[in-house]
């Protein structure tokens, strides 16, 4: 593993740079910025917060513009190594120079692009590194890269706006809850004397109201410390014990609205890169091991990985998904008539763009319904406060009269 060095240089235009850059020793720190047309003035070994090759990774946006610049470049006719250079070149500083780098060093150095694509891992999936493999061996590269460019971005859109419905309810739950806590830990115990002193039989909601008001005033660090525990504590056994992890993911499917959400998108993900595989020229069993680390759920990656088990035994591609049951009739239906008709690319395409859309439309109606229901639901507990603190007034100011 190379060492991270501080380093001051010179470019061809006369400019002063100062980065960070991974080199073996000063020789090869050398060659590295000799590559990216700077001459070395001076250099410190760079030791805190040094990154290693892989260690960080670039964003989406930095890698659907590289696929795309790239595509451009070699269809344009551009070799690979130059359009890496080029690409380089164009950068200032950051993360994305540094891999572009490193890219350039291993191809000089013999390697394909797919292989030095590898040496990144953090920033490279397995996909995009098998895909471009295909690529390099049947000679469409650019359109392997056009393609997974399309496909990251679409999966962008898609996180953003299944994030978007779960984001927003949380920030409205968290103020509706602040504002209950603040009644019930703040308010209510100024007015439980008030409400003693009055006298008479205090009805069953406001005593309700008392009880649930010194429970959180007496336990406050139960009711918002041991849902966070219960949380994190889940989440860490998740992580080591895989029979945890597949209950809670398929709880997770089981929940209510957001439950069919995440089979939606999951199935959207998977089928989008099942088809750009089998389209480039993988086998079905390739296509589908590789997807089973694609899907974010465990229950659905091992029904993946049940029925390519089932297609290895001999078993047609539809009738395998049908006997793992946790892909919709539809799906099924789709994939059936892919294998009737030779088009499973595009079956599997279709099968993409309904869920994409049908996620798309459960996010909008979900957006729309949330903030109703929680109006509602605040609404009620403040109407329950109301009662219970001017029922026993009213009760009170009732008798007096009469």
């Amino acid at each position: 593993m190379g060492k991270m060095f501080r380093y001051k240089a010179i470019d061809n235009d006369g400019r002063i740079r100062t980065d960070r850059i991974e080199a073996e020793n000063l020789l090869d720190l050398e060659q590295r910025l000799s590559v990216m047309g700077l001459d070395l003035i001076n250099f410190r070994e760079h030791k805190k917060g040094a990154l290693s090759r892989g260690s960080k990774k670039i964003n989406r946006k930095e890698l659907i513009n590289f696929s795309f610049q790239m595509q451009q470049l070699t269809k344009s006719g551009v070799s690979i190594l130059d359009g890496l250079k080029d690409l380089g070149d164009s950068l200032e500083h950051g993360r994305m120079k540094e891999i572009l780098s490193g890219l350039v060093d291993s191809i000089e150095g013999g390697k394909t692009f797919s292989e030095a694509l590898a040496e990144f891992p953090e920033s490279f999936d397995s996909v995009y590194v098998t895909l471009v493999k295909v690529g390099e061996e049947s000679g469409n590269v650019a359109e392997v890269l056009h393609d997974m460019a399309e496909n990251i971005k679409w999966q962008d859109e898609l996180i953003s706006q299944t994030k978007k419905v779960m984001i927003y309810p949380a920030i409205v739950s968290v103020v509706v809850l602040a504002v209950v806590s603040f009644l019930m830990v703040y308010l209510i115990p100024q007015l439980i004397p008030f409400i003693k002193d009055i006298g008479g039989e205090i009805p069953l909601h406001t005593r309700a109201l008392i009880a649930t008001s010194n429970f959180m005033t007496d336990y406050w660090y139960l009711v918002f410390g041991l849902p966070l525990a219960i949380f994190f504590a889940l989440k860490y056994i998740a992580k080591r014990k895989p029979a945890v992890r597949y209950r809670l993911d398929g709880y997770k499917l089981r929940l209510y609205l957001f439950g069919p959400l995440m089979l939606k998108t999951n199935l959207a993900r998977f089928a989008s890169y099942f088809a750009m595989m089998y389209s480039s020229g993988l086998t079905v069993l390739e296509s589908l091991k590789i997807a089973e680390n694609l899907v974010n759920n465990t229950v659905i990656s091992t029904a993946i990985a049940r029925a390519r088990s089932l297609i290895e035994e001999g078993e047609m591609i539809s009738d395998s998904f049908k006997s793992v049951e946790i892909y919709p009739s539809l799906v099924i239906r789709m994939l059936r008539v892919g294998e009737n008709t030779g088009g499973m690319d595009e079956a599997l395409l279709n099968i993409s763009y309904f869920y994409n859309r049908e996620v798309k439309e459960t996010v909008e109606k979900m957006e729309a319904a949330i903030t109703p229901v929680l109006t509602v639901i605040l609404g009620m507990v403040m109407l329950w406060i109301m009662a219970s603190v001017l029922g026993p007034v009213y009760d009170t100011l009732s008798k007096m009269k009469t």
